[in-house]
């Protein structure tokens, strides 16, 4: 699926953030809905007011300033939930009368065909570093999302719960295609094969491995293996050096 494609569920995705109390998790969090394709990020009642525009906040935002610039802070959660239709806490503990506690990837496979189609409109609450989100928090929603994690320690920094929320929604609505930083070289051609393979004959010679009156089965042999090797331009050229160095090198002895 392409960016274009995955755009429009990804216009209709929030994140919220519930009392925040540092900087450098606002940042980090930033990038990490930049990363993942989202950008509507919300911050209810954080520590400091002025967070966003905090040093911290911006460094740790690295490369998602935008993200950051058109975050919005408000009062209340009723204010950052305004126009979802579907929210999830986010919460470690589940809470009594409250919304079914569910793994993220599961909830997220039967959630996102109706974000896909336009119909929800989807909000991820995240509470405070040291104490999370309050019981009333956690009753507006819909779900508890709980991150499986290791029975023995299930402490998540904030932006790190906040990356892997959006990192699998995102597989849920789709993913990105997996994009090669460099073009696959084309394969040599087989005369460039074959004079390699004659150098290296030579090479073989000159410091005694092979024996020209008895090949036996040596250039069948190093032949496939050329073959199998797939050899770029680049690498023929490679292997001749080699081979012109092995040759010069036994020539000067």
């Amino acid at each position: 699926m392409s960016v274009d494609e995955a755009a429009e569920p990804a216009a209709a995705t929030r994140f919220v953030l519930v009392g925040t109390s540092h900087a450098g998790n606002v940042g980090a969090a930033a990038r990490a809905l930049k990363v993942m394709g989202f950008a509507d990020l919300v911050l209810v009642a954080p520590r400091h007011a002025g967070v966003l525009q905090e040093e911290q906040a911006r460094a740790r935002a690295s490369g998602a300033l935008d993200v950051l610039e058109r975050a919005r802070v408000v009062g209340t959660l009723a204010e950052a939930l305004d126009g979802v239709t579907w929210a999830a806490a986010t919460a470690m503990t589940p809470r009594d009368f409250g919304p079914p506690a569910l793994a993220p990837r599961a909830c997220f496979e039967a959630l996102a065909p109706a974000a896909r189609a336009g119909g929800e409109r989807v909000a991820f609450v995240f509470g405070a570093e040291r104490t999370g989100l309050t019981n009333d928090d956690v009753y507006r929603c819909h779900a508890c999302l709980s991150i499986p994690t290791a029975p023995d320690y299930g402490s998540l920094n904030l932006a790190q719960a906040v990356q892997l929320i959006a990192y699998d929604w995102r597989q849920a609505l789709g993913g990105f295609d997996v994009v090669p930083r460099t073009r696959a070289a084309a394969p040599a051609d087989l005369v460039a094969v074959q004079g390699a393979l004659a150098h290296w004959e030579e090479a073989l010679v000159a410091i005694g491995f092979l024996d020209p009156a008895a090949p036996k089965k040596l250039r069948p042999r190093l032949n496939q293996l050329l073959n199998r090797a797939r050899l770029t331009d680049e690498e023929v050229h490679i292997l001749r050096g080699i081979a012109r160095a092995v040759t010069a090198g036994r020539a000067r002895r």
